[in-house]
């Protein structure tokens, strides 16, 4: 398996593949993209290199997702389980012969994610209807799956998964919002950096909320994706814990 987009340091919406990318895509025999305009790189490798026996899987279509839609499908159990379910299919029918082996390597990931979607769970149960912000639309399923009111403008959080500036009343509700003290806990895109998202979380800083980071690809590089999910979802609970609990 051959992960193109994994640099923890940078915006993978502003991706750019290169001929190295272009020779994976040419050799492989299963290409997985996310779709919903988030790697339209890979729709043009794809077409550069027409290959009739070369499977194929875009999630957002999977899912019902288009371009426009927020794209960091990743982020929902939902889409996670829908994709884990095709991609056993489709490996299957790469080769028949394993059968079994893929069967049985779904059920023991189906097993590993499990941990991560009960915590899921256990915070929508235990937090549901909390009031939160983020600086960015990738936080938007994630809260939705856990319950948690996400107040945010949505033309704030949107502009700034796009690069683009967010007009000037969303940033204005905004700072209310983080210095009314109705929102307990701050989701702050570590990978998409602007001097506006850093004001964003200075702020909710000086008025005590809890600042957890999320990210677009895995962190580590080297953990699987169910740690580091889990490990997300671990930062959430301990904010919600520390400043709901306590008040």
């Amino acid at each position: 398996v051959s992960s193109i987009v994994s640099d923890p340091n940078a915006d993978p919406h502003e991706y750019e593949s290169n001929t190295k990318d272009a020779r994976a895509f040419a050799n492989a025999n299963y290409v997985i993209l996310n779709g919903v305009g988030y790697d339209d790189w890979g729709n043009k490798l794809l077409g550069a290199q027409a290959e009739p026996d070369r499977k194929v899987l875009i999630v957002g279509n999977l899912v019902g997702k288009k371009e426009g839609d927020n794209p960091h499908l990743w982020y929902n159990p939902d889409y996670v389980n829908a994709a884990i379910d095709q991609m056993d299919k489709d490996l299957i029918s790469l080769d028949p012969g394993s059968k079994s082996y893929y069967l049985q390597q779904l059920k023991q990931l189906q097993t590993d994610l499990a941990p991560y979607q009960n915590r899921i769970a256990s915070i929508k149960q235990q937090f549901g209807g909390t009031k939160v912000a983020a600086t960015e639309d990738i936080f938007a399923y994630l809260a939705n799956a856990a319950g948690l009111n996400l107040v945010s403008s949505i033309a704030f959080i949107q502009a700034v998964a796009e690069g683009n500036d967010p007009p000037a009343a969303s940033i204005v509700t905004f700072q209310q919002q983080l210095q009314s003290g109705q929102v307990k806990v701050l989701a702050y895109n570590e990978q998409t950096v602007t001097p506006l998202t850093t004001s964003i979380k200075q702020l909710a800083a000086q008025q005590n909320i809890p600042v957890i980071g999320i990210t677009e690809t895995i962190q580590p590089p080297d953990a699987t994706f169910q740690d580091w999910m889990n490990a997300e979802l671990i930062n959430l609970e301990n904010a919600l814990n520390a400043n709901t609990l306590g008040q």
